[in-house]
């Protein structure tokens, strides 16, 4: 572990506390600054931890620390900074026009998450490249932006950490926030901690809420430049589908009747196990594919569905096939969530009968799957809204409507065809919005 002399500690607390700028007045902002300063001598420890639990590449544990191996590039450097996966793949029809508006500009992707490290590997396009992004410290922050000299950042949802945001603007970074997301829960934390959001907020050059309805919370919680221009998700790309994988897929399949829960967190799988078993009355050949949001689980979920004797539990990850007496094809890997999309016309979105927030229930759209969700949407709100609104998407509130909803679509062929239908009108009344919030982002170079 790198050792850091409690003097050096001593004299950055102290410049942070004599702090005049703006932002130092806020006292949980300082105390937040001073925290973090504090804890630096086990953040190396936290973050061998987090290696060890799997969270972390050891051999890029360096980009935490705000280094890096590559190069910068010549040129105009656009930094975007999102969360995790689903942020990171709503933003590549984005990156793309960036890159085509200006020829010499290259855009640095950060993240926080080893799955979406992985899918950027494989997804950006040229004159694109990914960095884990560094821990929100001071030092490490500086370390970031000093070596990159971005000539922009964008931060995307919710991602407002204050070392980062403050730093990159005192760094002289126009910034800017797209689809801005503030959750009910978020609001109300945001709203106790008083002027601490404005203050963040306040650095922003612009903020583009994800809804109308965030949009009118950013202003609330202190904006000074908000817009809404449309939700960024539906400018994503469909989840990539490897035709070959999907034709073998069919083959194993035959004519069996299908149905696949998406995306799924801990107490969900036992849910879908247990309506499976209902359908088996009825639906003898019935296959029912489970593809959970974190296929690291895959062996913990693996273990409490084999308690159930009477299921037969496949697993993608150790190469099993789709069997005739196959229940339950546990699909634990990373990236082929468009597969099996592309496999079924019935999904159900996890993350939605656990009080979690939901899933993004376009993505099967796209791809031509029927949507089920559960009652705890709240990430998609004014999305779910207008799902029901044109009809591709159908909302359960409990265990034994998600049986029942099933059940109906599997003997109404025509249902899921409308829905698919009326999923894809929905879709394409949304075009030109990473148009739109390019050209905005535009206006800041």
């Amino acid at each position: 572990m790198k050792y850091v002399e409690p003097t050096r500690i001593k004299k950055t607390i102290n410049s942070v506390l004599s702090c005049k700028k703006p932002e130092g007045i806020n006292p949980i902002i300082k105390f937040y600054q001073i925290f973090m300063l504090i804890i630096t001598p086990i953040l190396p420890l936290y973050l061998q931890l987090r290696v060890w639990n799997g969270k972390e590449e050891v051999e890029r544990l360096p980009e935490r620390y705000g280094k890096s191996n590559l190069k910068r590039p010549e040129g105009k450097l656009i930094w975007i900074h999102a969360a995790s996966v689903g942020e990171s793949l709503s933003i590549l029809p984005l990156i793309d026009l960036l890159i085509k508006h200006d020829n010499k500009a290259y855009v640095l992707l950060t993240t926080g998450t080893i799955s979406s490290a992985t899918l950027m590997r494989e997804r950006l396009p040229d004159k694109a490249f990914h960095q884990y992004a560094p821990v929100d410290h001071f030092k490490y922050v500086q370390n970031f932006l000093n070596f990159w000299n971005p000539d922009v950042g964008i931060w995307t949802e919710s991602e407002f950490w204050p070392n980062l945001i403050i730093e990159a603007k005192n760094h002289g970074v126009p910034i800017g926030l797209i689809n801005g997301r503030i959750s009910d829960k978020s609001f109300r934390r945001w709203k106790r901690l008083g002027k601490m959001i404005s203050i963040i907020l306040k650095k922003f050059d612009f903020c583009l809420g994800q809804t109308e309805s965030d949009t009118n919370r950013l202003a609330v919680l202190g904006a000074k430049k908000y817009e809404y221009l449309g939700n960024l998700k539906f400018s994503s790309p469909p989840l990539p589908v490897n035709k070959q994988e999907l034709s073998n897929l069919k083959s194993q399949l035959q004519d069996r009747p299908c149905w696949l829960a998406a995306s799924t967190h801990k107490g969900e799988e036992e849910i879908v196990a247990d309506v499976h078993q209902k359908l088996k009355d009825n639906y003898n050949s019935i296959l029912t594919v489970i593809v959970p949001r974190h296929p690291e689980r895959g062996e913990e979920i693996f273990e409490k569905l084999s308690q159930y004797t009477n299921l037969t539990i496949s697993r993608r990850s150790r190469g099993n096939s789709i069997d005739s007496d196959t229940d339950i094809y546990l699909a634990d890997t990373i990236g082929e969530l468009g597969l099996f999309f592309s496999l079924s016309k019935i999904t159900f979105m996890g993350k939605s009968l656990v009080p979690l927030g939901g899933q993004n229930p376009i993505e099967p759209l796209k791809l031509g799957s029927a949507v089920i969700h559960g009652p705890h949407m709240s990430n998609f709100t004014e999305i779910v809204k207008e799902l029901c609104e044109f009809d591709c998407a159908v909302q359960i509130d409990d265990p034994n409507q998600l049986f029942t909803e099933i059940f109906d679509l599997l003997s109404n062929k025509k249902k899921i065809k409308n829905m698919i239908e009326n999923g894809k009108i929905y879709i394409n009344s949304k075009k030109l919005v990473a148009e739109n919030i390019k050209n905005r982002i535009v206006s800041l170079f």
